[in-house]
Parts: structure tokens; C-alpha cells; sequence
């Protein structure tokens, strides 16, 4: 059976191994990068291209579980060295809203910090502690002045985690909106390229 590599972000490993599971791909192992890239967007083609150059050889084919993630194409040039198929989209936030929800929320405010599950259970690791918020709370206009909401697009119904969103929101100053996205088009995309090459293509 051709292998499948998907490689992609850490704040996707939950859903894309829950995938995984749920449709019984033995044939696909995941490897996921640092969460925490997340935040240094300009890193990311380079970590993606250091673990890609150990393991290519091993894999019929690779899937790249990101989206461009402002990363300025660096994630497409990885991927087309590697003859990688990277996910649709512009941004995470696009996978699980789908691209004509995500387009209009972001036309309708631009100023809109969003959070995913993953965001929601690491919001003080990866925006409080890594960006040093308390370390410096000077930086956080700076960082924050321009948001005017904050959307949460929940992958799961979890009324922990939704509590956990409001006292995000809280803690930036701003409104919340919950919007339930289940796995949108993660789910689709990553069974897309999976079938694909199961079935030879």
C-alpha cells in the first residue's frame, strides 16, 4: 500500500489524527511542527523543509497540512521542491470556516483576531506567555489596538472551552462571537489526497 505522509501544523494534530482514526488511514502517518510557529510565520518553510529533506524518500506521497499561513509562498516553494500537495487557503481559520464563510467575516471586520480549539486551550501559552503580554504590557496595544472582535471557530461543542474563549476575549478588551465550524474543509481536503493515492492517482 503507497505511504502518505501528512505533515502539517500542531494546532491541527488533534483533528487531523482524529481523521486519521475515524477513517482508518494505517496507510498515513502525521507528523506535525511546532505549534508555537504559529507566531513566526517566516520560520515555518524552513522547519517544514528541514524535517521534509529526512523523510521525503520514505513516502509516495506528501501532504502538506497548512495554509499559506503567511508564510509569502515560502510553504508553495517547499512544497513544489518536494512535490508536496499543501491545503487549499490562505490562513487555518479558512479550513475549518470554509472559504465564502471565512471571506465574509473577514470583509465585514477586518480587525478580527480568531481562535480555534486549539488556540482556545493554548491562548496563554501561545499569545500571553509568547509574546510576553505580562512580561511587557505595554506591547499589547500595540500588538492588540487594531482588533476590534474576537471569533472563535469551534471545532467541537464544549461548553469548557467556550468558557475558556470568553475569558480570551476578556482578556484582550474584546467582544466575543462563537461560530461552530466542526472540521470544515480540513476533513475533505486531507480525505481528497488520501484517496487520491490510495487509488493509484
Amino acid at each position: 500500500m503507497s505511504r502518505v505522509l501528512i505533515i502539517g501544523c500542531g494546532a491541527l494534530a488533534a483533528e487531523i489524527t482524529a481523521l486519521k482514526k475515524a477513517n482508518n488511514w494505517s496507510q498515513v502517518d502525521v507528523q506535525c511542527l511546532d505549534a508555537a510557529l504559529h507566531n513566526r510565520p517566516e520560520r515555518i518553510a524552513g522547519e517544514l523543509e528541514r524535517v521534509l529533506l529526512t523523510l521525503h524518500n520514505d513516502y509516495e506521497k506528501i501532504v502538506i497540512a497548512y495554509a499559506d499561513c503567511g508564510s509569502g509562498g515560502g510553504i508553495d516553494r517547499v512544497a513544489e521542491r518536494f512535490g508536496a500537495h499543501r491545503l487549499p487557503g490562505a490562513h487555518c481559520y479558512e479550513f475549518f470556516a470554509t472559504s465564502d464563510v471565512f471571506n465574509v467575516l473577514a470583509e465585514s471586520e477586518p480587525g478580527t483576531f480568531y481562535l480555534t480549539d486549539f488556540l482556545v486551550r493554548h491562548f496563554n501559552r501561545l499569545v500571553i506567555d509568547d509574546m510576553k503580554l505580562d512580561q511587557h504590557p505595554e506591547i499589547e496595544a500595540m500588538l492588540f489596538g487594531h482588533y476590534r472582535k474576537v471569533v472563535y471557530l469551534a471545532q467541537t461543542v464544549d461548553a469548557k472551552l467556550r468558557d475558556a474563549a470568553r475569558l480570551a476575549a476578556t482578556r484582550l478588551g474584546l467582544p466575543l462571537e462563537i461560530i461552530d465550524t466542526g472540521y470544515g474543509l480540513l476533513g475533505e481536503s486531507l480525505e481528497a489526497q488520501v484517496i487520491t493515492v490510495s487509488q493509484g492517482g
